[in-house]
């Protein structure tokens, strides 16, 4: 359930902004008649109505994903607070000047903010973030730790850059698609490389739990 809230913006962003994309000027007449009063000019065109759609879908959807977390009194983590603050910040200036840029470069703007967090917890403070919050699963060496650690902000940087290589370099339908399905296929790919750097810490199974019938053995304590 968790997983499926958290990629529901993203969805929603995709699917709305193919599905505007089918017909542009109805997309654009919609637009102008309910929200042209918050764009300047007043007058949405064919060719940026359906990614302003799909800005305004994310927005309510980030928005309505926070409300529901503290309804139900759950955490709301990190990532989500901050992305909700660079969706209605670049996703309210893409909205107003019709300009799709700044919503391109929300992406960016989340993995580098996540990246220098996780810098600077340990650089600075001495903290350990990604300790913090996945310790109680994991027992690993520190500096194990460390370079997990160094790990994402390596890889929240290399996102954030090729990001922005996909928005100036193509167009915003292949943006769009890469931002649905790329960004996720590589972040399975780097969880993927993560579990098999990982795997050579954690503990055999065997190991884990005494073998069987130790109990029944002669001199053994009752």
């Amino acid at each position: 359930m968790k997983l499926l809230l958290d990629f529901l913006p993203l969805v929603l962003f995709f699917v709305t902004f193919h599905f505007t994309g089918r017909n542009p000027e109805a997309a654009a007449a919609f637009a102008t008649e309910h929200f042209g009063q918050f764009m300047s000019g007043g007058t949405v065109g064919p060719d940026q109505a359906p990614v302003l759609l799909a800005t305004i879908v994310v927005i309510l959807a980030t928005l309505t994903q926070v409300a529901v977390l503290k309804l139900r009194g759950r955490h709301v983590d990190l990532m989500l607070w901050v992305s909700l603050c660079l969706v209605v910040v670049l996703g309210g200036l893409t909205i107003y000047f019709h300009n799709d840029t700044f919503i391109k470069w929300k992406p960016s703007g989340l993995y580098w903010t996540l990246g220098l967090v996780f810098w600077v917890s340990q650089a600075i403070f001495g903290k350990n973030l990604l300790k913090k919050l996945i310790g109680e699963q994991l027992e690993l060496p520190e500096p194990v730790w460390r370079r997990l650690n160094l790990a994402w902000v390596l890889f929240f940087g290399f996102m954030g850059v090729l990001n922005l290589w996909v928005v100036y370099n193509f167009s915003t339908s292949t943006w769009v698609s890469f931002k649905a399905f790329g960004t996720t296929a590589l972040m399975f790919v780097f969880f993927l490389g993560q579990g098999m750097y990982l795997s050579k810490y954690l503990p055999d199974e065997e190991e884990a739990t005494p073998a069987a019938g130790t109990a029944d053995k002669p001199g053994s304590e009752p």
